[in-house]
């Protein structure tokens, strides 16, 4: 593997159907709300089809360091509710994989669980992230893991809204998703 390869493997359980989860994932146009510490900006620039193969979106992303990244992703592969594939391309080039399998259905003592599992695999390709990712790889991975704990977290959160959203008394209650981290979150603070 070069210096400026990456690969992630990503694994959450979160209490909710693949149904419920794919219908926050596949919805891009949203990231940027619910999962705002890490998507900065979001264009959806093709639909695809009813199952979201063949969109094309534009991001501007960041993690908890102080550099943003842009790059768009092409969905690939479409089988919901069980997942999707997407080719990346832009400031760094590859492919992603997000898969989902139920563990315990609504009625089951507990349940729902859904397994979902992301398999992240790029190539770094701009400048900065290929020139330092030789001495810089293992904080440039911590930033992922950083970019992925967040987005569990807004997952949840953006779940519990839903599940929620008869309830004005509990929905109040849910916080908001985690914020960027610097310079970001200054910014949108000023637009307060």
């Amino acid at each position: 593997m070069a210096a400026n390869d990456y690969h992630f493997i990503t694994t959450w359980r979160i209490a909710a159907t693949p149904d419920e989860i794919t219908s926050v994932l596949g919805d891009a146009a949203a990231l940027g709300r619910w999962w705002p510490s890490v998507y900065l900006r979001v264009r959806v620039l093709d639909h695809g089809d009813e199952t979201g193969l063949g969109k094309v979106v534009d991001l501007w992303t960041k993690g908890f360091l102080p550099y943003t990244l842009r790059w768009r992703f092409t969905v690939t592969e479409s089988d919901p509710p069980h997942g999707f594939r997407l080719e990346a391309s832009g400031d760094f080039v590859g492919r992603g994989i997000w898969t989902l399998r139920s563990e315990a259905g609504p009625d089951d003592p507990g349940g729902p669980s859904t397994l979902v599992t992301y398999d992240w695999l790029v190539i770094a390709v701009k400048g900065i992230l290929k020139t330092l990712s030789p001495i810089m790889k293992p904080i440039f991975a911590a930033n992922h893991r950083w970019a992925m704990a967040r987005g569990e977290e807004s997952l949840r959160l953006e779940l519990a809204r839903r599940h929620a959203q008869d309830d004005p008394t509990v929905l109040a209650a849910i916080p908001p998703p985690p914020a960027p981290t610097f310079p970001h979150n200054l910014r949108a603070a000023s637009r307060r």
